[in-house]
This record gives C-alpha cells, sequence and structure tokens, in this order.
C-alpha cells in the first residue's frame, strides 16, 4: 500500500482479510459454485447433524433500539457469569458475578478494550498465533511486546515450567494466548491448564485466555459426550486470579455475524475495561444482546456443542487424509479449532512457499492463509528476512463439507501441475 496522506501511517490487513480481498478481486465471492474458502476463519453457520434449531429471525423490543450500557445489559452479564458457574465452577465458593462480565463487540473488540486497558508492562505472545493480534498489540504504545517462539519439535507447547522461566526471565506482567490454539490447533488443559494457572497466581501474572474455539475439541475420552475447555475450571477466587477470559458467540455458537463477545474476569479488570469501552466503541449491539440470553442455556450450549464435535471432527480427519496424500506435512493433528496448520516444504517449488501456495491456489479458485501473517510481529521490530513459517500456511475446514471437497481437488490438481 503506497501512503499518500502524511497525517495517516499505512494500517495493514489481517491475513483473512488480505486474501479475501485478493480473491475477492479475481471473481470470489460466498455464492460462487466454482470457488472453495479454505482460508475461511468462521465456522459454517447452517444447520448441521444434531444441533438447536437455528435462529433465524429477531423481534426486537423498541427499547432496545437506545444505547445498551458500555458493559452490556445487566440480563446478559448475569446469564454469562450463570453460564460459567454452572458449566465450570459447580461446587467452587468462589462464583462469578454480573460484575464479572462485560459484553463488547466482537472478540476483537473485547481485546481491543483490554489491551487498551493495560499498564506499563511486558506483553507476552506466541507465535504463531492469532494474525488479528499483532496490529492490536501494536496499536497501544503502553506496554512492551515480547514473543514467545512455539517449536514444532515440541508440538507447538510449552510447559508451565518454562513459562514460569518465560515470566520471571522476562519480567512478563501478562501473556495472551488464544487456547485452543489459531492456527495449530493444539490445546492446554487437565493439569496442564490447571498448573499454567498456578504459576500466573504466584507470579502475579495476568493471563488472557482467548477461548473463541473453546467447544472445538476433538480428542475425546470414551465416556465423555463432549468437552469444553476453559480456564474457568482452574480458578480459585474470582475476583483475585490474574486470570482473563474472552469468549463469544462467533466460533462455539457459529453467530459470527452477530458480534457479541464477553469479557470474564475479575471485578476491577471489569471496571477497567467497561471504561475503556466508553471513549473506544460505546458498547455492544443492543437489539442483539437480549436475544442471546436464551442461547447461553447449558442444555442449548450441550447439544450445540456435542454437534459440532461430532460434525468437525469429520471434516478434520476426511482434510487430514486428503492432506497427507497431497504431500502436504501436518505437524501436530489439531485437537481443537477447525484449522490445520500445514508445512509445504516437501512440496515442489515455488508451491513450497506460504504466499506462492496461495497466489498460485487463486488461480485454481481456492483460498489458503500464508504462514507468515502468523508471525505475530508488533510494530515490525523483526525485518522480513527474519520472519518465520514463509513455508507453513493454514487452512481451515470451516466451510460446509462440499466446499471442503471442491477446494481440496483443486489443491490437488494445482500441486500436481508443479510436480
Amino acid at each position: 500500500m503506497k501512503k499518500t496522506n502524511p497525517s495517516f501511517r499505512i494500517v495493514p490487513k489481517t491475513g483473512v482479510i488480505y486474501v479475501m480481498q485478493k480473491a475477492s478481486e479475481l471473481g470470489f465471492s460466498f455464492d460462487n459454485p466454482e470457488w472453495a474458502n479454505l482460508g475461511q476463519g468462521a465456522p459454517e453457520i447452517g444447520d448441521i447433524d444434531e444441533s438447536p434449531e437455528r435462529i433465524t429471525s429477531i423481534k426486537i423490543n423498541p427499547l432496545n433500539q437506545e444505547y445498551a450500557p458500555v458493559a452490556g445489559a445487566k440480563a446478559l452479564r448475569e446469564k454469562v457469569a450463570e453460564f460459567y458457574n454452572l458449566m465450570h465452577r459447580k461446587d467452587k465458593e468462589s462464583q462469578y458475578t454480573y460484575e464479572n462480565v462485560c459484553i463488547a463487540g466482537g472478540g476483537r473488540q473485547a481485546l481491543t478494550r483490554i489491551a487498551a486497558s493495560l499498564d506499563n508492562i511486558n506483553m507476552g505472545h506466541f507465535i504463531p498465533d492469532y494474525t488479528a493480534y499483532e496490529e492490536l498489540l501494536s496499536i497501544f504504545r503502553g506496554f512492551n511486546t515480547i514473543p514467545l517462539l512455539l517449536e514444532a519439535e515440541k508440538n507447538y507447547r510449552i510447559t508451565a515450567k518454562e513459562l514460569k522461566s518465560k515470566i520471571m526471565g522476562l519480567g512478563l506482567g501478562a501473556v495472551l494466548l488464544s487456547n485452543p490454539c489459531n492456527p495449530t490447533g493444539q490445546i492446554i488443559q487437565g493439569k496442564e491448564l490447571s498448573d499454567w494457572i498456578k504459576v500466573a497466581r504466584k507470579h502475579d501474572c495476568t493471563i488472557i485466555f482467548d477461548e473463541f474455539y473453546s467447544h472445538y475439541i476433538y480428542n475425546l475420552k470414551e465416556d465423555e459426550k463432549y468437552k469444553i475447555i476453559s480456564a474457568a475450571d482452574y480458578i480459585d477466587d474470582v475476583d483475585s486470579d490474574p486470570i482473563i477470559i474472552v469468549d463469544g458467540l462467533t466460533k462455539n455458537w457459529r453467530y459470527p455475524g452477530w458480534r457479541i463477545s464477553w469479557i470474564v474476569a475479575p471485578k476491577n479488570v471489569i471496571e477497567a475495561v467497561s471504561s475503556a469501552a466508553s471513549f473506544l466503541d460505546g458498547g455492544a449491539n443492543n437489539p442483539f444482546q437480549n436475544q442471546t440470553v436464551e442461547l447461553l442455556n447449558p442444555e442449548h450450549a450441550i447439544q450445540e456443542t456435542i454437534a459440532i464435535q461430532k460434525h468437525f471432527r469429520k471434516k478434520r480427519d476426511y482434510m487430514f487424509s486428503r492432506l497427507e496424500k497431497m504431500g502436504i506435512v501436518i505437524e501436530s493433528k489439531p485437537e481443537g479449532t477447525f484449522y490445520f496448520w500445514a508445512n509445504l516444504s516437501k512440496l515442489p517449488s515455488p508451491i513450497n512457499n506460504g504466499i506462492k501456495f496461495f497466489e498460485e491456489g487463486l488461480k485454481e479458485k481456492f483460498i489458503t492463509v500464508p504462514g507468515i501473517f502468523f508471525d505475530v510481529n508488533p510494530g515490525k521490530r523483526r525485518g522480513f528476512q527474519n520472519a518465520h513459517y514463509q513455508n507453513y500456511c493454514r487452512i481451515s475446514f470451516g466451510p460446509e463439507l462440499n466446499k471442503l471437497e471442491i477446494g481440496l481437488n483443486s489443491m490437488e490438481r494445482m500441486i500436481n501441475k508443479f510436480k
């Protein structure tokens, strides 16, 4: 992008937005049957086997045409607190209340409120991780960002012991991560997640858990009908443990266009992020907040989660088989999310490069996201020559199965052209 107005800086697009724009310039649209969006950052939104009835119309109370409170409608905040208490904090003395919840207009808005509220600290973030973190961590200059590299040889994980070393050695005041991880699909859960929270508690380091994929869990035990991952299971005191949870309707309820999310955190954090909302965005969509309350009934959420896990596991296994046959290396099969973190290095040149793979894929009418977008690099302090993941891309199994078939057939055809 060429800078033309000296009053404005160049603002880069996130990975998904960038690839969608490039594809649209070549004729992509969601209703074009020739195209497959394997770069898709949202799940399919229609009926799937065993899912609850989808909401297709909303009746708006005239009073809800007014602004909502910046922290969100009290009824929805109460419902979110109740949901976490019932699903993750049964029999625990410390319980969430509405004062532990703030409603926002989507995940990025929630994270922006948090970032705007942070003090002058060292903020740790992992690479690879969600592409939007890069600009989010660049725009607010009050804190320093420090990358924490996840290695393929360790299945893109770090232990609680390693986390403790990072916190102490780098003086981290906060750590941001997606769990399950976008793009690798790896999960911190069970004792490992409990140990992370113990480390955060002992060393007074805030951990911000982006849990937008926490219902997309595939490796269940035989006696488990479903599994939902949340840090809320392991918090001792909801008002003193330095844990912030961000989630919403986008992925786990498959309503991305509603732009309803929530922050669950100690009361003093909620006060801060709500104050930030008063000047950043003014509050979330009011009419949709009332409708969201019924979606947070545990029975509804559990039914949706069971449907998601069955349906998306089937798509994951289908895509995994196809990608392996094409010579694409999957170093760690995703345990969660709906993405494959694909190593292209064994493909012929030039499509062993994520950018080239994406560009050649457009010619065959399928979309992927180059891996370099997940090398979260706030402020571009590392030059392109030092960029990680140039031989990687993210491939989504978010779309409908028939779209996956179209896209993978096109991908196979493109790879064969270069053999």
